[in-house]
Order: C-alpha cells, then sequence, then structure tokens
C-alpha cells in the first residue's frame, strides 16, 4: 500500500458509566493494497474552548466519528463480555492462595514485590531521528503511549512500575500531554526539558514536585549512551538508581494507591479479527503491530524509510538496545482523543494539547481481535476506563499494553484483517 502526507517546516491530561451507542451496518471495506490515502492535514486544528462547566456524560452528546472514511462499527461483530475469571487490580492485589504480589498495571506477579514500594516512573522516549533506535527499556515498561508531538514525529510516555532499567531513552522533552499520564499513575515525569511554554505550565500544575529533569552529577540518574555520540539524543535514565536519589534529596517517592485495569486471560469470544494494527502519522513515521498467535503477542514493525523521493512504504522490526529483544505488546489499544491549539501561536509552532480527559471512542486489540470500545476518564486523578459500546468494562490480556493516541477525526480503514488508522487532526 502506498500513503501521502504534507510536512511543514518547523521547530525541531473512575467512574464506571454505562454507555449506549446507536451502531449500523457495516459498509464497504475499501481495498489498501489499491488506495492511495488523501492527506490528514487538510483542516485546521481549533484552538481550545475557553474555560466552561464539565460536560456531563450522557448518551446525546455521543456521535460517531465524523471521517468520511470511517467505518462504523458492525452490530454483528459486538464483542461477548462472558469472562468466567475476571480480575480487578489495585495497588499491591495480593493471591492469598499463594501469597503472590500483582502489579496492578499489567495483572502480572511481580517478581520483585519492593519495586511495588515507589512511586511509577512516567519517562519520554524519543523516537525520531531515525538513529535513535533501537531505544533502550520499552519492552521493561508495564504501559507505553505513543502520540503524536509535531512536523510528522511521533513520541513514547512508558512507565515503568514492576521493572527496573538501567537505560530508559534516549529521554526527550516533555509536552502538555504528559500531565495526563503522570496523574494516572501517581508517576515522576522524567523529562529532557520542554519548550518554554509547555516547561512553564508544568512547573506550574500540581505535579510540579514530581518533575525530574536532569540536573548536575549523579542525581537525578541522567547516564549517557553510545560512547561516540554526543547529542541531544544520547541522555538515558537509570531507574534502579532513583530510589537512592529521591531519598537523598527528600523527594516523596511513597507507594500510591494505583487503580489497575480489568484483566482476564480468557480470551474474548470475537469474530473481529485483526492481524495488524497499522498506525500512520506520517510519511517519515508510520508503523503495524503483528499479531503472532504462538506467542499470544503483538510484534512491533517501524518505518524503515522516509517515504519522499520516491522511496517506497517499508518497515523494520524494533527492537530494544538494553533487553535485544523486539518491542511486543500483550494488548494494543487505539484511542481517538482530540489535538487542539491555545492560540495562533502554538498553531504555528505545532504545541499541541492532546487531551485525554472526558470520553471518546477507541479499539482494544488482544488475542488477535478488535473490540469497539469507549475511554473514559472523567476527572484528571482517574486512570483511564475502556468501556465495551454497551458500558461494560473491557478485560485486557495479563501483560504490557501500548496505547497509540491519533486525533478524533483520525480514520481508518480495513482489508481483510488488515486495519489502517491514519493520524489526522481537525
Amino acid at each position: 500500500m502506498k500513503f501521502q502526507a504534507l510536512r511543514l517546516a518547523g521547530r525541531g491530561r473512575y467512574f464506571f458509566v454505562l454507555l449506549f451507542l446507536g451502531l449500523t451496518s457495516c459498509a464497504a471495506q475499501p481495498d489498501l493494497s489499491t488506495a492511495t490515502l488523501s492527506p490528514a492535514l487538510s483542516t485546521p486544528t481549533p484552538f481550545l474552548p475557553e474555560p466552561t462547566q464539565q460536560t456531563p456524560f450522557v448518551e446525546s452528546h455521543l456521535s460517531p466519528l465524523e471521517e468520511p472514511t470511517f467505518t462504523p462499527f458492525p452490530a454483528q461483530m459486538i464483542p461477548s463480555e462472558s469472562y468466567p475469571t475476571p480480575m480487578r487490580l489495585e495497588f499491591g492485589a495480593t493471591d492469598a492462595a499463594n501469597l503472590t504480589i500483582y502489579n496492578p498495571l499489567t495483572g502480572l506477579p511481580v517478581a520483585d514485590p519492593s519495586l511495588l514500594q515507589r512511586r511509577p516512573l512516567a519517562i519520554k522516549v524519543g523516537n525520531s531521528p531515525d538513529y535513535v533506535r533501537p531505544q533502550s527499556g520499552l519492552t521493561l515498561a508495564d504501559v507505553v503511549y505513543e502520540y503524536y508531538i509535531e512536523w510528522g514525529d511521533s513520541r513514547f510516555i512508558a512507565v515503568f512500575y514492576g521493572h527496573d532499567s538501567p537505560h530508559v531513552g534516549p529521554v526527550r522533552s516533555g509536552r502538555y500531554f504528559d500531565e495526563h499520564i503522570a496523574h494516572m499513575y501517581d508517576a515522576f515525569l522524567i523529562f529532557k526539558f520542554a519548550d518554554p511554554r509547555e516547561l512553564k505550565y508544568l512547573k506550574a500544575s500540581d505535579i510540579s514536585d514530581f518533575l525530574i529533569t536532569p540536573g548536575y552529577g549523579a542525581c537525578p540518574p541522567f547516564v549517557p549512551g553510545v560512547e561516540d555520540r554526543d547529542d541531544y539524543n544520547n541522555y538515558f535514565f537509570d531507574t534502579r538508581q532513583w530510589a537512592q536519589c529521591a531519598a537523598q534529596k527528600g523527594i516523596d517517592n511513597s507507594p500510591q494507591s494505583l487503580n489497575g485495569g480489568f484483566f482476564s486471560d480468557e480470551v474474548p469470544d470475537n469474530t473481529l479479527i485483526v492481524k495488524r494494527i497499522y498506525t500512520y502519522f506520517s510519511i517519515y513515521n508510520y508503523n503495524y503491530w503483528q499479531y503472532d498467535a504462538s506467542f499470544r503477542k503483538y510484534f512491533r514493525y517501524q518505518e524503515a524509510n522516509d517515504m519522499v523521493n520516491g522511496k517506497p512504504e517499508a518497515y523494520a522490526p524494533l527492537t530494544d538496545a538494553e533487553t535485544r529483544l523486539p518491542v511486543t505488546a500483550d494488548n494494543v489499544v487505539v484511542l481517538f482523543v482530540p489535538y487542539t491549539f491555545a492560540n495562533q501561536f502554538e498553531a504555528e509552532d505545532e504545541v499541541y494539547h492532546v487531551d485525554l480527559l472526558d470520553y471518546g471512542n477507541a479499539y482494544v486489540f488482544r488475542d488477535g481481535v478488535a473490540i469497539p470500545a469507549h475511554w473514559n476518564r472523567v476527572d484528571e486523578n482517574q486512570p483511564l476506563l475502556l468501556t465495551s459500546l454497551l458500558g461494560t468494562p473491557i478485560y485486557l490480556k495479563p501483560g504490557n499494553t501500548f496505547y497509540e493516541v491519533i486525533g478524533v477525526t483520525s480514520s481508518y480503514t480495513q482489508n481483510g484483517t488488515d486495519w489502517l488508522f491514519q493520524f489526522a487532526t481537525p
């Protein structure tokens, strides 16, 4: 398949709610093997509205995505919610029968329970320029969010709780969106500075005491990476050293009462089979996740070519330089989230607000099937809740989860068991 997009020159933020959405029949599926997608940057991204009272969660405010190529949720493929052994995990959940301690962010037993006696670490990890790959530590994170930052590029924010890594990175700059992750996981936000507007905002927020940026010496434990490279993309974070550093500086690193997700190892009863999940941010940044039934995992493939000057679409496996393992996910979740600007100056520089608050549409992928979903988060200090279209909780497969955060007017197309999500802002 062949994609096209535009690139502009510029500078280098839990309640259970019943929701009901009318379903429509499935339209004919376009053939991705011959389709050419239109540029995603077709209309301007809106500015943030003036502060208003929170819009209540009511059915009348829900509507399908309006992108012309959006395929409605097919009524005949609503997933079954029959799970015989559901599990809802909170901080330090324990199996009394064998005293196993479970990680509330993954639903998996923790090899070293002492690691849960701390705040999680939310660390910014670069995904561009291409030479920063393979990154370090992604396979050791419990949860990872990937979102669009600017000028065709995406970035990761990885949450570490059940594992440590001597190298996580390269650590890159902070964004407005990162505040949401820090709030959801009561986490330290670790980043390498930020645009002055975003840095000022983060320092004025209520997470200001938990912002960790490079300083002098070994505390905070930012460490150099590749010996023969000395640039902005060569700084990494050693999570093993952070507890001692926090104690030395008198920073609150006490364990938090985290609310985890819903987990079940039972495979959903669902006929909506999806083997490849493509996310197309731009001609410079695109990827797919491929399901491998033998491992029950999704393997990440990243773009190998910028599709310029006649270069074709190409992919290569994404690996972890620290563990030397392929980057995989037990769950992949696509979130449709508003991308907006506060004013014209932010629009000119592509300084986005990515507002992961309120509710929206989503797809949950686990065990090779797709589950049409809603995401819900009605307060900044609450975690994300994923529900079916009927409002019942969706159970993730125990393990790690990658979230692809795309704009609300992003579209998707289907070709058999291959699905393509194309990033777009209004």
